[in-house]
């Protein structure tokens, strides 16, 4: 079954405090986006790869690949107004049937075990996201307090999220809303039930600095 990767790479990198956006930046001499990419290749060579970045990025991004000689096959999408377009944008690169993931690119941790798992499963399920459990205390906000809830009944949610390719095509030619806030949320708008697998607390977004000194620690081990 073919297998596909939509990789979204579209931030601006704002809540790190710099220039450069967060995909750009290197994480033990490397840049982050350069990890993620690596991350499933190596887990399937054949594995077609998508990466959506805005049109401003993609030149620098080019340069970027020259100057690290990062070679990796890839295919480029352009980044839209807001994820459920960027996505949209790589999904028209799929071709055929198979699975499809979608995954935030600045998530390089993420495991062979859990890439694994999630299109194992979806090749059954059709719909299959990682998560992680809650190990915090969460507080509900109410009006003029709060109240604990139990974590127990809670999941934190991970990438990548794989999908049928012809479910999530269905998907993705819903009009867009807000309320639409990752791609399991679009495909459960269908009234598809999404499966959940494990995730790796390892695979963490990368969003602010102290992010980046985890990441300096994660690709050490």
């Amino acid at each position: 079954m073919k297998k596909h990767i939509i990789i979204v790479a579209g931030g601006k990198g704002l809540r790190m405090g710099g220039d450069i956006p967060k995909q750009f930046l290197p994480v033990c001499g490397k840049p982050v986006l350069m990890r993620t990419l690596e991350a499933f290749h190596s887990y399937d060579s054949a594995i077609h790869i998508i990466l959506v970045l805005p049109v401003s990025q993609q030149a620098y991004w080019k340069e970027l690949c020259r100057e690290y000689h990062f070679e990796l096959s890839h295919d480029i999408a352009d980044g839209g107004e807001t994820r459920f377009h960027s996505v949209m944008n790589g999904l028209a690169l799929v071709a055929g049937d198979g699975l499809v993931g979608v995954h935030d690119g600045v998530r390089p941790f993420v495991s062979q075990e859990v890439i694994a798992r999630c299109y194992d499963d979806a090749s059954t399920k059709k719909a299959v996201i990682p998560v992680i459990g809650v190990v915090e205390t969460v507080r509900h906000l109410v009006d003029g307090g709060s109240e604990t809830v139990p974590r127990d009944q809670y999941r934190l949610v991970q990438t990548p999220q794989v999908f049928d390719v012809s479910l999530l095509r269905r998907a993705y030619q819903q009009e867009y809303t807000d309320v639409f806030t990752d791609d399991a949320s679009v495909v459960e708008a269908l009234g598809e039930k999404v499966h959940l697998v494990e995730g790796n607390r390892e695979n963490i977004k990368l969003t602010t600095p102290f992010d980046l000194k985890l990441a300096e620690l994660l690709c050490l081990t």
